[in-house]
């Protein structure tokens, strides 16, 4: 049986999808563009948020109230592979990639 130290490092060594993703509006088509190091978990974040009515972007809580959870999907965009530096800062790549996402796509009906 694994000690706690042992199943914290295997947790440390874990690599989780990280990249840019849309929240879509499959009614009217507007998006909610964000960027993690853990995607799944930042999904499931916004999602617990417009579920219990509390997610900062008014306009897409408006929008979940009135359109229902299966009219949005989770989708990504753009996906950042992890590089074999060990201090790399993921966070700030992110936000560039995200930025690059934007400009490439012309995304322009967003939830801001």
């Amino acid at each position: 049986m694994k000690t706690k130290k042992e199943f914290t490092e295997a947790y440390k060594q874990m690599k989780f999808p990280m990249g840019v993703f849309q929240v879509k509006n499959l009614s009217n088509n507007k998006v909610l563009i964000d960027h993690s190091i853990d995607m799944e978990s930042k999904w499931n974040r916004h999602k617990m948020e417009l579920k219990f009515g509390k997610h900062r972007n008014k306009n897409l809580q408006k929008d979940w109230n009135e359109f229902g959870e299966a009219n949005f999907v989770f989708e990504v965009l753009s996906e950042l592979k992890p590089n074999e530096e060990e201090h790399s800062n993921y966070n700030t790549e992110l936000k560039s990639l995200q930025e690059m996402v934007i400009h490439e796509l012309k995304i322009e009906n967003t939830y801001g």
